[in-house]
């Protein structure tokens, strides 16, 4: 096979895409090596080409691959396809995971699509042990915490923007990747609106690649939920210079709780014009997220014990709880080489939130037989979100030494409108956990012209970062600092009552080493900032405003990426202040403190041709170390487990070209759910299966999925007993054509 043609390859590709290209027909795959280069072999599953190789091997006529550096395009995926080969780092732009001196993963549309995911935290926390997913499903928000932080949905980043993605929870089909960064990242990507400092979680936006896709994805879930994905995506022009992605996805139909059926819709458009120099891109979305029978806990009354957890299935609300969540957003982007080493940028969006929902209010049981006490609210809020982000990235060297300067600004403002109808029962219903009856139904309707503007918040900061490189770059040093401006107002009747208005500058370092081609050791120092508070009137200190506090983080960490298998070993301590106003003085302050420590072990790839990892493990130390007046001080902090063990794997299986077989098992420890660590629900190991089919029907590509989550049907209260009980037995279906 020496000598093999190589058709010629055009067009704005990165290499791999265009040696793929070059190969496409051959019985050649295209694999990624521990340095980082690209190197051809024999593709498995091709006996006969490879008989025909001989001992000289296969080669191909000269295949040149030219790379324009100013495209940006998304890193490459591993072997396997299911993690990236680096990500987003905030202001610092896209890294290679090798040379990230922070702890991040980022998962493909691929992955996405594989596991049949319909929230995030079913990607980001399924295998990563560092992110906990209290396994509930159909309650108002999605739910995840990272490092023993939770992180609100709102502080999720759309393309590096906060505040532009559905406010509750998001489809992932809106996403081509979705990239986590572990820890606090007020220098990489300022301080989110809600403050969340466990990690930044970043949605990239879908773009139209360089050969035309028209795929539909039928699925299924129990009990009785269908739907349809439409992914469409064309390059047009001479040099394929503008592109269109659409995708949409309408869901519904009865979940495999008893008495709830959940809705969701999403239209998502992604826009981009390319030349030599220039970028431009628009997203826009509107989506509906609608649940009909809430997902709801219990509280228990003084000196009950934790009661048994109900079986799997049960609904604790009437099915005439509901919440529903409409959110439409626009961002436009846009890039400019000025230079082959200055590249400038900017972005700006606008989104909208409308929410309303009937929950449970009052959720308390009552005796040790499960009695328990019901009475309902109403809530209505609006949020008209406005973010932008201008920024400078640049390249150049000061004698041996390398730099990569940015320089950002960011923007972000809302105005937060909120209504609330309580008791909505004259009298609290009462029924039991273990066989829940309700009443008739009540009525639903709220009107959202009572939705009075209740907060405002505003936010600026200002960032620069520059990473030193030396030794022929094998020992990189980041250092920036960022300011940031907060000011929020408190409005009553339509005039505002408060102004809080504080600023802070945090400061991060951070130190990566290549110690070879394959392994990097690296440490940070970085902080997270959140919204301080003022002190209440009842306070000695009465008025006075606080900075937003800092979190702060040391981490020290070893990462292996051997081309096809990768992980990362990381140890890390993080200090956030919480207030409380002292007992003897009176006086309100930040002397509180949560210390959470802990060791990550996070592993992704292809360690043997055909069977894929992923997983870890991690350890995680949440402890109170300073408490008001010393109370339940050193204690656990509630609701995350200490241990994590959680791996997914998939397997080709040989004879069978194109199967796959899949499982997945999350192990982990009891997690408190009061301060004084009286009161735990239970570890739970939860297992799932599944496989999947690629072959091609009528010349088409077809790919079918089959999922089994919770195979044993465990039931679990889902970390707290608030977040109410894990997903039971789900069974889950797919199959994707490509037209």
């Amino acid at each position: 096979m020496q000598g093999l043609p190589a058709p010629a390859v055009s067009g704005r590709l990165t290499a791999q895409q265009a040696v793929q290209a070059a190969v496409a027909g051959h019985p050649l795959e295209l694999v990624r090596t521990a340095n980082g280069t690209l190197s051809l072999r024999l593709r498995a599953a091709q006996p006969q080409a490879a008989a025909g190789a001989g001992a000289g091997g296969a080669s191909l006529a000269e295949v040149r691959v030219t790379a324009d550096a100013q495209v940006q395009a998304l890193p490459e995926a591993y072997a396997g396809g299911q993690v990236a080969t680096g990500g987003r780092v905030g202001l610092l732009g896209n890294r290679d995971f090798l040379e990230t001196p922070f702890n991040t993963i980022s998962y493909t549309q691929e992955y996405i699509q594989n596991i049949q995911a319909q929230e995030i935290s079913r990607v980001i926390a399924l295998t990563d042990p560092s992110v906990f997913n209290n396994g509930s499903t159909g309650m108002i928000s999605d739910s995840f915490t990272l490092r023993g932080f939770s992180v609100a949905t709102g502080d999720v980043g759309f393309g590096g923007l906060y505040g532009l993605i559905p406010y509750w929870r998001v489809t992932p089909e809106l996403a081509e990747r979705i990239e986590v960064l572990k820890g606090p990242s007020a220098l990489l990507n300022g301080m989110p609106p809600g403050g969340s400092v466990g990690g930044s979680i970043n949605l990239v936006p879908k773009r139209a690649g360089e050969e035309p896709l028209a795929r539909v994805t039928g699925t299924y879930a129990s009990d009785a939920q269908f739907g349809t994905h439409v992914d469409l995506g064309r390059r047009f022009g001479e040099k394929k210079q503008f592109g269109l992605r659409f995708n949409g996805v309408y869901r519904d139909g009865d979940t495999a709780v008893d008495h709830q059926s959940r809705k969701a819709t999403l239209a998502a458009l992604g826009l981009d014009w390319r030349t030599e120099r220039v970028r431009i891109s628009a997203d826009l979305y509107t989506s509906e997220d609608h649940v009909d029978g809430l997902n709801r806990g219990v509280s228990l009354a003084s000196g009950l014990s934790v009661p048994r957890a109900p079986k799997a299935t049960t609904l604790l609300a009437p099915d005439w709880t509901f919440s529903n969540t409409k959110d439409d957003a626009v961002v436009l982007r846009g890039e400019v080489d000025i230079t082959r080493a200055v590249t400038a940028y900017a972005s700006a969006g606008h989104g909208k939130t409308d929410f309303d929902a009937l929950a449970s209010s009052t959720y308390t049981v009552i005796n040790a037989a499960g009695d328990y006490r019901n009475n309902f609210s109403h809530q209505r809020l609006a949020i008209d979100k406005d973010s932008a982000e201008a920024g400078l990235r640049a390249k150049f060297r000061t004698g041996g030494v390398g730099h990569e300067l940015a320089l950002t600004g960011t923007y972000y403002h809302h105005d937060y409108l909120f209504g609330f109808k309580t008791s909505i029962l004259s009298s609290d219903w009462v029924t039991n956990i273990y066989s829940p009856a309700w009443g008739a139904a009540v009525d639903r309707s709220y009107s959202s012209a009572s939705i009075p503007k209740t907060a405002e918040l505003r936010t600026t900061s200002y960032g620069i970062a520059d990473t030193l490189s030396f030794a022929q770059n094998r020992a990189q040093l980041t250092v920036g600092l960022r300011r940031q401006n907060v000011t929020s107002d408190t409005w009553s009747n339509g005039a505002r009552t408060a102004r809080y208005e504080a600023s802070a500058t945090t400061p991060a370092v951070a130190l990566l080493v290549k110690a070879t081609n394959a392994v990097s050791v690296y440490g940070n120092y970085i902080e997270g900032l959140s919204q301080g508070s003022t002190a209440p009137t009842s306070a000695a200190n009465a008025g006075e405003v606080f900075a937003p506090y800092k979190t702060k983080q040391k981490e020290i960490g070893v990462k292996y990426d051997h081309g096809d298998f990768a992980g990362t070993l990381a140890l890390y301590q993080i200090q956030r202040p919480s207030s409380y106003t002292d007992p003897t003085s009176n006086v309100f302050s930040f002397g509180g403190e949560q210390r959470n420590r802990g060791v990550e072990f996070g592993f992704f790839g292809e360690p043997v041709r055909g069977t894929r990892l992923l997983g870890g493990i991690a350890w995680t130390e949440a402890r109170l170390t300073k408490t008001q007046g010393g109370v339940n001080q050193g204690r656990y902090a509630t609701g995350f487990p200490e241990w994590q063990g959680k791996l997914g794997v998939e397997w080709d299986v040989p004879a069978v070209q194109g199967f796959t077989l899949t499982a997945n098992a999350v192990a982990l420890s009891r997690q408190y759910i009061n301060a004084d660590n009286s009161l735990w629900v239970p570890g739970r190991t939860v297992y799932d299966l599944g496989a999947r089919y690629a072959t091609r029907v009528a010349s088409r590509p077809v790919t079918l999925r089959a999922a089994v989550q919770n195979v044993a049907n465990k039931a679990y209260w889902a970390s707290t007993l608030t977040s109410g009980l894990g997903a039971p037995r789900t069974v889950m279906l797919s199959a994707s054509v490509d037209f």
